[in-house]
Parts: C-alpha cells; structure tokens; sequence
C-alpha cells in the first residue's frame, strides 16, 4: 500500500509515439521522472532528438528518441522494427500521435478526412497489433502490460472546432480501446484511453494564436492542462494501482464533459 509501490513504473520499458512535443512530451516526461525507460517517436529528427535528450538530461534517465512518420503501414512497420532491435519486450505503449485538420463542412477536403483517420485510428490499430508480441512477453497476471490510446473530449462533446475528421476518430478511438480491451485482458494487457480537454500544444495553440486565455475563462477549474495533470493519470493507468481498470475512457478536461449544458457563469 506505500505510494512508491502503488504508483511505481521503475525500470518499466515504455514507448510515446507523437512523443516529441504537447501531450506526449508531457507523459513521456512523467514516465522519465519516475524511473522508466522511455522511446519516444515523432516526424522530425532534429524535434525528437532535441526532445529526448532535454528529458535524459532533466531527470538523469534514459529517453531515446525515434524519427518515424507512422500515418502510414510501412512508417507503422519501420516503428515496430526499430523498438524490436532495441527491446525484446514492451511494458507500456502510448499510442499518441494524431493531427486535426480544421475546415468548414462545404469545404471539408477528402485529405483532411484521410489524414486524420489514418493516422488517429487506423495506425493506432496496426501499431498496437505490430508490437502485440512485445506486449505478450511482459504481461504477467499481477503486472500486466499496458496500452493507453489517447483519444479527445471532442469525440464525446461536440466540438468547439469544425475538425469533422478528428472528433469522429477520436470517438472511434474510445470505442476501439473498448473493444481491444475485452480482446486483450485474457492476454494480460490492459487497455484505457485518456480523453483529454485543452493541453497546451502545437496543435491546440495553432487553433487560438497561442492565447489560451478564452479557454482557461471557459473552464470549469478556470484553467487549461499541465504536465502534471495528464502524467500523473498515464502514471496512475501504468502502475499497480490502475491495474484493475480496464477498457475505460477517463477524461481529463477539468471539467467540461461533466459541465457540458450547464451554465458555468
């Protein structure tokens, strides 16, 4: 019942893809603070190299970065390849990286339905399925390996964007960590999504000019995510003490799902 063995996940060999900035920077921090080896995979070499030597140098642990582009079959295929030469098991998987894309409905382009689709549902699925394997040989009946999909609010409101694409395949995420969840629990793998609310990041800020203060004014803690607010759940998901919670899609929005249609003035 001691904390540090509740909330352990020392030594635990972890992988964040999108991990080189935003939400998956924030978690792959977490894991690193904490005792954990961590990948981390993003499209940019000079980024998630950058990325992972900052959280190796900042919490004397070992972040190892990957450039991959995985919105395709054969990115998705290099990424397992690469963590099977360096690991011959997977405790944790992360699966993070997404896009949005933003458009009226009369405007709405067919790549920015595909883009989105592909690579926040579609490589999600083939990623999970490619390092399976991985996930198999660490699983142990009192310590069992873990997927986190990180999905969205958007795909359980409506949207206060018009990203068509991403909030159905955000809710198409939350469904699919439900269904692989019933597939993978006899396997010893527990599968939970997080459906975050407003994080600082690219994408996000990109969206309000980097001005987060209209956002913080509208929600009901009356401020946006921090680091510490979205690890210490992928923490909580990793650890001994999530490890009978399973296919659930636990938001961490400060509030907006639980206020949504109530009038929070």
């Amino acid at each position: 019942m001691f904390i540090n063995n509740l909330f352990s996940v020392k030594d635990k060999v972890i992988l964040v893809t999108g991990g080189s900035r935003g939400i998956g920077e924030m978690i792959a921090e977490g894991y690193c603070a904490n005792g954990a080896k961590v990948y981390i995979s993003a499209r940019s070499k000079d980024v998630v190299t950058k990325t992972a030597k900052r959280i190796s140098a900042s919490y004397d642990s070992e972040c190892i970065g990957i450039e991959c582009d995985i919105s395709s079959i054969e990115g998705v295929n290099k990424l397992c390849d690469e963590i099977k030469k360096k690991e011959d098991h997977l405790d944790i998987l992360v699966n993070n990286a997404g896009a949005a894309w933003a458009a009226p409905i009369e405007d709405f382009p067919e790549i920015g339905w595909d883009k989105v689709m592909d690579l926040c549902v579609k490589s999600m699925f083939f990623l999970t399925q490619g390092l399976l394997p991985m996930l198999v040989k660490s699983a142990k009946r009192d310590d069992p390996s873990r997927v986190i999909n990180i999905g969205s609010i958007d795909g359980i409101n409506n949207p206060e964007f018009k990203n068509f694409s991403y909030s159905t395949a955000k809710s198409a995420v939350h469904h699919m960590t439900r269904v692989l969840a019933a597939e993978l629990v006899k396997k010893h793998i527990n599968v939970n999504a997080i459906a975050p609310g407003p994080f600082p990041s690219k994408m996000l800020g990109s969206a309000v000019e980097f001005n987060y203060t209209e956002l913080e004014q509208k929600n009901p803690r009356g401020r946006i995510g921090t680091p510490e607010d979205i690890a210490g759940l992928a923490i909580f998901l990793s650890s001994r003490a999530g490890a009978y919670t399973i296919g659930e899609v636990i938001t961490c929005d400060g509030g907006l799902v639980a206020s949504a249609g109530h009038d929070l003035s």
